[in-house]
């Protein structure tokens, strides 16, 4: 399927921004059919961190910095580094278009800091949630709030469904759980226990701060992307390759413009460059 002349999906991942320091620099885009989720490309543009589990090392930089974008002693942003040309730990944001469990993994495994929403489990009309049940997916049960615990039957993709069936003919909780008559049935994906872990880590008071804390600097980088006319909302050319190389492009004039706003005149590479003769 072909793009869409429509506006490019852009949350974290898709125009990825990673912070050196607190300095707002977007360093890789992405541009894909309109019909493809907001994880996929995810582990594309995170390529270079994933392989390392750090943010990329931070050049030096010429030029004055003060104000509200002085930077903190203690680093901070997306990626929080050491001192300049230090490589920091890997902090990945995302909202729950990203919270897709092939990602977690992914994430997990590079040792990322994991601030990636993952949207909870809805009751359908009020009624207990999956998260209600207890999975244990190294046992391969499924506890209900009654207590009844049934096999998983798995399935050729990874996970599978736990279904109660009788027992919920005889159930006090029937009523509150499911309205099918052959009772309730519980479908567990091939990364359920990410995704568990995810929702567990995101009630907690101090990740939900520091997520809240974060995301709006992720928008505002966003809203740069789309404040002029220049293929951030729409794409101006036709063809997948035209429409990457042109919002390249428009990234890097916001980058551009962020430098200004910093007072930053030069960047010095971190190694030699050199040149074909």
């Amino acid at each position: 399927m072909g793009i869409r002349p429509r506006r490019v999906a852009l949350t974290d991942t898709r125009a990825t921004w990673r912070s050196i320091r607190i300095r707002k620099i977007i360093t890789a885009t992405d541009v894909t059919a309109g019909n493809t989720g907001d994880a996929e490309p995810a582990k594309g543009l995170l390529a270079d961190e994933l392989t390392t589990g750090t943010s990329k090392s931070e050049p030096p930089m010429d030029g004055a910095v003060d104000g509200d974008d002085a930077l903190p002693q203690d680093g901070g942003g997306a990626a929080n580094g050491g001192g300049a040309g230090e490589p920091g730990p890997l902090s990945v944001y995302g909202d729950a278009a990203y919270g897709a469990g092939a990602l977690l993994v992914d994430l997990e495994a590079a040792g990322a800091q994991v601030m990636v929403k993952v949207q909870p489990p809805a009751g359908q009309g009020g009624r207990y949630p999956k998260d209600r049940f207890l999975i244990d997916p190294g046992a391969g049960t499924v506890t209900c709030p009654a207590k009844n615990t049934v096999s998983i039957r798995p399935v050729k993709d990874g996970g599978g469904t736990a279904s109660f069936g009788a027992a919920c003919a005889t159930c006090p909780l029937a009523a509150a759980c499911t309205t099918a008559k052959s009772g309730r049935s519980i479908t567990i994906s091939p990364y359920e226990e990410e995704l568990v872990r995810a929702r567990t880590l995101q009630r907690e008071p101090g990740w939900r701060a520091e997520y809240r804390a974060t995301r709006p600097k992720v928008e505002r980088k966003i809203g740069h992307l789309m404040r002029r006319k220049h293929g951030g909302r729409r794409a101006r050319v036709r063809g997948r390759t035209k429409v990457d190389a042109d919002f390249s492009l428009l990234a890097a004039a916001v980058n551009i413009a962020r430098f200004g706003m910093l007072g930053i005149s030069r960047i010095m590479p971190s190694r030699p460059v050199g040149f074909p003769v």
